[in-house]
């Protein structure tokens, strides 16, 4: 079935009317539909995250990739859950895979992160979070200092001086959006330029493997990014934006996204 399409400056126009409805009495549309996503993708299994063995392997008890759409890692030295990492395939608006949703590595997790991206072919990788707020670490450094290499595990990460290793090696785009609070919201224009920045560079390079994002939970502000890098591409396409249905997806892929409902008023 064709999709209907229409210019961007007609599907802003609706849009904002959407969101003026939406908005009205207390924001009484968004706090609704907001509220209808509440259990989608409660019921989904997590069985392989609740395994004794995975449990130190997961940043927050609470948030684990369901086990349909679980990035497995390789299997090493026959050694079982091996191939366990706390990240989810998400769609994006092509395919199932467009993303790789996961948790901000844990330093002992961070020789799994390095695999998985090695594994799966990832050359972008998108953090939105500081490395720590106050006293609480909410992501483990997992790149080296400038002009420096490190190890993790048999992957050699290194930062503008690039050394290859013994078989081949690899460049690696790391976006970095520290000014995104825990639990919090940013800027709306801070956001969206950076959103659109990274889209852009999506959309001209060759996507080999599927792009990683992750806050500190891989839910909150993870989900967020990627519904409105999504949104925005369906928009440059023509396609109306439906952020419901966008939501309602990405909790069937990983549990939690997008936490908080705020809402932003940029048409007054």
């Amino acid at each position: 079935m064709r999709v209907q399409t229409a210019s961007r400056a007609q599907i802003f126009e609706e849009f904002k009317v959407q969101c003026q409805v939406r908005a009205a009495n207390d924001a009484r549309g968004f706090r609704k539909e907001f509220e209808e996503l509440d259990e989608v993708g409660r019921d989904l299994p997590v069985r392989t995250g609740e395994l004794e063995a995975n449990r130190e392997k997961n940043r927050y008890p609470f948030i684990l990739p369901y086990d349909h759409c679980r990035v497995r890692l390789s299997v090493q030295n026959s050694f079982p859950n091996t191939d366990y990492i706390n990240a989810s395939f998400v769609p994006g608006g092509e395919s199932e895979r467009d993303f790789i949703c996961t948790q901000g590595p844990l330093a002992s997790t961070t020789a799994d992160f390095w695999r998985m991206v090695w594994e799966q072919n990832v050359r972008i990788i998108v953090m939105v979070t500081a490395l720590r707020t106050k006293d609480m670490i909410l992501c483990d450094k997992y790149w080296p200092l400038e002009s420096a290499s490190v190890f993790h595990g048999l992957i050699q990460v290194s930062t503008v001086s690039r050394k290859p290793g013994p078989d081949s090696h690899r460049t690696i785009t790391h976006y970095y959006y520290p000014s995104w609070p825990d639990r919090g919201v940013p800027k709306f224009a801070s956001l969206c330029d950076f959103t659109e920045y990274v889209r852009l560079h999506l959309q001209a390079s060759t996507r080999l493997g599927p792009a990683v994002v992750h806050c500190s939970a891989g839910v909150g502000r993870t989900g967020t990014f990627v519904a409105l890098l999504w949104l925005m591409q369906l928009c440059v396409r023509g396609i109306r934006p439906d952020v419901k249905a966008a939501v309602e997806d990405l909790r069937l892929h990983r549990m939690r996204m997008v936490q908080n409902l705020k809402i932003w008023y940029i048409w007054a």
